[in-house]
């Protein structure tokens, strides 16, 4: 039995913030899920799976109206996995068994490394590092957040510009505390190896960068890309800190497939 059990609409960056740690610690990770148009017609529970269409109308009491990423969907969730998930939302892990619920990408992570099975100081070596590991993940969900809602109505037709304007500060408070926090030369956000802080600056900007599939609804509305060609020059530390953590084989299993179809997609 593995050790969590995460179920999701696929492919999803942020369960690989779990998959990319258990790799590291050499926890065990069932991940379970389909598109998010397919999930549409899963029964969401410990145990999900697709249900029939014409086993909907059985189901219909379980019925329940999405929100973020699936607003206004209707969506089959039985009362154990509300139970285990208050918020109904996915990512959705789960302990062995099912009966509990841990919920949001950097919490599912961080339970990741505190079931960890090697030496590797994912969380850090003492109380102080594994502090500053949490900063920098409170930082990056506040970005997160802004993130989310700008990409959403980019992809939605609903981007106007003070919400380009209010991630484009967001981005920049982002980028900005990163560049000095690797200054003068580390190599890492936290400490001297990879901490959960770098897994999830990774993920968080490589899901920023579907911007660049989006290039030409921005120039209709006349708005610039805020990853625009010049931010390597602006922050070449946290730049270069990206890119090499895309060549480290833990991470490249899940963003270099990953990345590879966004440069084709932007393209």
């Amino acid at each position: 039995m593995a050790d969590l059990r995460i179920f999701s609409y696929l492919p999803n960056p942020r369960v690989w913030k779990a998959t990319i740690a258990g790799r590291f610690a050499g926890v065990e990770i069932e991940v379970k899920g389909a598109s998010a148009e397919e999930l549409k017609g899963w029964l969401w529970d410990y145990n999900a799976a697709p249900v029939a269409s014409y086993e909907w109308h059985a189901y219909s009491p379980l019925a329940r109206t999405g929100r973020v990423g699936m607003t206004g969907e209707r969506l089959f969730k039985t009362e154990a996995f509300m139970d285990a998930h208050p918020f109904g939302n996915v990512p959705a892990a789960f302990a062995p068994g099912g009966k509990i619920g841990i919920f949001e990408s950097n919490s599912i992570m961080r339970a990741v490394a505190r079931l960890s099975k090697t030496d590797f100081p994912l969380y850090g070596h003492d109380v102080y590092e594994t502090s500053r590991i949490d900063s920098f993940l409170d930082v990056s969900l506040i970005f997160a957040r802004d993130a989310q809602i700008y990409l959403l109505a980019l992809s939605g037709g609903t981007l106007d510009a003070a919400i380009h304007a209010r991630t484009q500060e967001a981005f920049s408070i982002y980028a900005s505390g990163l560049e000095q926090a690797l200054r003068p030369t580390r190599r890492v956000l936290v400490g001297d190896s990879i901490s959960l802080a770098d897994i999830c600056f990774a993920i968080e900007f490589a899901l920023f960068m579907n911007e660049h599939c989006r290039a030409r609804q921005l120039q209709e509305l006349g708005l610039s890309r805020i990853l625009h060609r010049g931010v390597r020059n602006e922050y070449p530390r946290m730049m270069r800190h990206f890119d090499q953590l895309l060549e480290h084989e833990h991470f490249a299993a899940d963003l270099g497939p990953y990345m590879d179809e966004l440069s084709v997609a932007a393209a």
